[in-house]
């Protein structure tokens, strides 16, 4: 859908709160083009800085009734659609809320935005297939092997059979930093650690090509920008493993890299089954979309900016 002269596009962003979100409502909001409207349980925790150039609206997209009432309220031209459970160990424990979050909500929504003629980017993930035979395609067969992923795989199936305008944005390991968020990221991790003088053991035998959060909301953008339907891999270039990703953050840092161990993935128990060999191919975003990406060193370099003026 083009842009009407003189007619803001309305853009509702779910999950606003969250690093996605966050990275998303920060490039929008300065946009004379668009109205974004920023939505999430509770309360706004963007920067207090940004107030007056995006709205906010609570919602619980667990909620039908919500939902179809902000859509009443808002009638959005695009929804980008952040909000979901994305820890993995969280999703094979509490099946349940994972279902309803991860699929119930995306319905809602299609619900939604097929009354009011929406524009869906939905955001799904590489733990959809099982690893292996990654890298892959847009084309490549998904097959989970975990709770997080079937659910993410549920939602896509909803999108394929509903009548809507939609684009799903399949992403990959994302990282970053936001305001008012507790949860870390490896290269905060590996930072911290060797700052510290601990030992670390990171896994060498999981491969995975890690998204810098502004990389993906440029992705998201473009997609929305442009109208675009259909798959799309939206991830960084760089295929590496975790230990590969340890390695070049203490050489960015300055910092002991003898510290860092490599370790196998079998050594660690965790809930959830982890697909072994990810990472996505993105010809298609770069063609389509004219996407690109930073390598993970630039991001490294971002996020260390980032660090500073959050210190300063």
């Amino acid at each position: 859908m083009s842009i009407e002269s003189g007619k803001r596009k309305k853009v509702l962003i779910t999950g606003a709160n969250g690093l996605l979100g966050q990275k998303l409502v920060g490039l929008l909001r300065n946009d004379p083009t668009l109205e974004v409207i920023g939505t999430g349980k509770g309360q706004s925790r963007l920067p207090e800085s940004w107030e007056g150039s995006y709205s906010w609206i609570e919602l619980d997209i667990t909620d039908r009734k919500q939902v179809m009432d902000v859509f009443s309220i808002t009638n959005p031209d695009s929804v980008i659609h952040t909000a979901a459970m994305t820890q993995v160990d969280d999703c094979e424990k509490d099946r349940e809320g994972c279902w309803v979050l991860n699929v119930d909500a995306v319905q809602y929504l299609i619900e939604a935005c097929e009354k009011h003629d929406s524009h869906l980017i939905h955001l799904s993930t590489d733990f959809i297939f099982d690893g292996e035979d990654g890298p892959y395609t847009e084309e490549a067969l998904p097959n989970p092997v975990n709770y997080y992923g079937e659910s993410k795989l549920e939602a896509e199936k909803l999108l394929l059979s509903s009548n809507i305008r939609w684009a799903i944005v399949r992403t990959v390991l994302v990282y970053g930093i936001a305001q008012d968020m507790s949860r870390s990221n490896i290269i905060l991790w590996v930072k911290k650690s060797l700052e510290e003088g601990k030992t670390i053991k990171v896994v060498n035998d999981q491969w995975r090509t890690p998204t810098l959060a502004e990389d993906l909301a440029e992705g998201c953008i473009l997609i929305m920008k442009k109208g675009a339907t259909g798959i799309f891999n939206i991830s960084g270039a760089d295929f590496l493993t975790p230990y590969d990703m340890a390695i070049q953050t203490s050489e960015y840092f300055g910092l002991d890299k003898t510290l860092i161990t490599e370790s196998d993935s079998t050594l660690f128990t965790q809930p959830a089954k982890r697909p072994p060999r990810t990472g996505f191919i993105i010809d298609k975003a770069k063609k389509e979309l004219g996407y690109s990406p930073k390598s993970f060193l630039a991001g490294i370099g971002i996020l260390a900016k980032q660090l500073k003026l959050a210190d300063s």
